[in-house]
């Protein structure tokens, strides 16, 4: 009898051993299993999922055709333009001396027979969408008031390079009146600003003789000038970074007109500013010798009569393939006041700035 239940208690006790194995197991087993998400919530992210789509975004397309105009220009070999004999201090400079200045001859003052396909392109590159912004009539002089010659000389220096070949005048950033612009109010005065000042920009008292402050007449915002719609670009909307982009100073009648001062010199001799454009009635500057106003200050000067001789050698220069342009020294005439007051546009690295402002242009006032 005591054997007997010594035999099944061994058998209870293995079937306890046996059971607890089996339950440790499945512990085990359960433990390394990944969790399972709660229906409810899975139920609850598949809802906020579905109403949290974006609403879908209608798209228009747009197809727009683009005229494409193939220009041509018929390019006459300019007259030979006798040399006027000059001589010129050499200097240190490593660079090859300036040209010598051509004997001032009778220009036309407009497109001539073999331009008239380009100034017919011309006129159809503006937009047609909307009125064309233009200078007020009352702005602008007759170009027949000013002088037809004179006695001054001037010199072409090398190009640095960088010209990008369109021709001057279908030019934006060249020819400031295919910019156009319009008149904005603000007061007559300089402004101060906020911010870096470069230490030796132009300062624009140096375009007066006796190094003043002119007094300020109305001021107007520059159109910008859009280079992605065709090979000359078109015509864009005024510039508002800043009050104003172009402004009119007082000038006496008749008064000499010189280029801004600056300290730095691009060529030896004491040459301070490239001539990039000249017309009768308008001319652009840089500061660099770079056929460009991307690298660099440039000065754009509207309404003054430009010395005759100056505008010959700018369109021999021009005409030759612009490897050698004009250059200015401070104490040259660039031209006179005859039309009126002057009006003045500054750019750095090609964007217009205010020309009021103290800090950058008027520096001692």
């Amino acid at each position: 009898m005591n054997r007997r239940r010594a035999v099944w208690g061994r058998w209870v006790t293995n079937l306890l051993l046996v059971a607890n194995l089996i339950l440790l197991a499945g512990i085990f087993w359960r433990l390394n299993q990944p969790p399972r998400p709660d229906p409810a919530i899975v139920g609850l992210a598949v809802r906020a999922t579905v109403f949290a789509l974006p609403t879908p975004t209608p798209y228009i397309v747009e197809v727009q055709v683009t005229r494409i105009l193939e220009i041509t220009r018929l390019v006459q070999a300019p007259t030979p333009i006798p040399t006027a004999t000059a001589t010129f201090t050499p200097t240190a400079t490593a660079a090859p001396a300036p040209s010598p200045p051509p004997t001032p001859a009778a220009e036309s003052r407009s497109f001539g027979a073999a331009d008239a396909p380009v100034a017919a392109v011309a006129a159809q590159l503006a937009p047609t969408a909307s009125p064309t912004p233009q200078a007020p009539a009352a702005v602008v002089g007759d170009a027949g008031a000013c002088p037809a010659a004179s006695g001054h000389q001037y010199v072409t220096v090398p190009v640095a390079g960088y010209g990008d070949g369109r021709t001057d005048y279908l030019h934006g950033d060249l020819n400031l009146s295919l910019r156009g612009y319009s008149p904005v109010d603000v007061p007559g005065q300089l402004i101060n600003k906020d911010g870096p000042v470069d230490s030796d920009p132009p300062q624009l008292a140096g375009i007066f003789a006796d190094n003043r402050l002119p007094g300020f007449g109305q001021s107007y915002q520059v159109y910008d000038w859009d280079w992605g719609c065709g090979e000359y670009g078109c015509r864009g909307g005024a510039l508002d970074l800043v009050q104003a982009t172009l402004t009119t100073f007082d000038s006496g009648p008749g008064e000499t007109v010189g280029i801004p001062h600056r300290g730095p010199q691009i060529y030896g001799g004491g040459y301070k500013a490239l001539v990039l454009y000249a017309e009768e009635t308008r001319v652009t500057l840089g500061y660099t010798r770079d056929d460009s106003v991307a690298h660099g200050y440039a000065v754009h000067i509207e309404n003054l009569c430009i010395d005759p001789g100056l505008l010959a050698q700018y369109r021999a220069a021009n005409a030759a393939g612009r490897a050698f342009l004009p250059a200015l020294r401070e104490d040259e005439p660039l031209g006179v006041a005859a039309l009126g007051d002057i009006l003045v546009a500054v750019r750095d690295r090609g964007v217009f700035f205010d020309p009021r402002s103290r800090l950058d242009w008027w520096h001692g006032f």
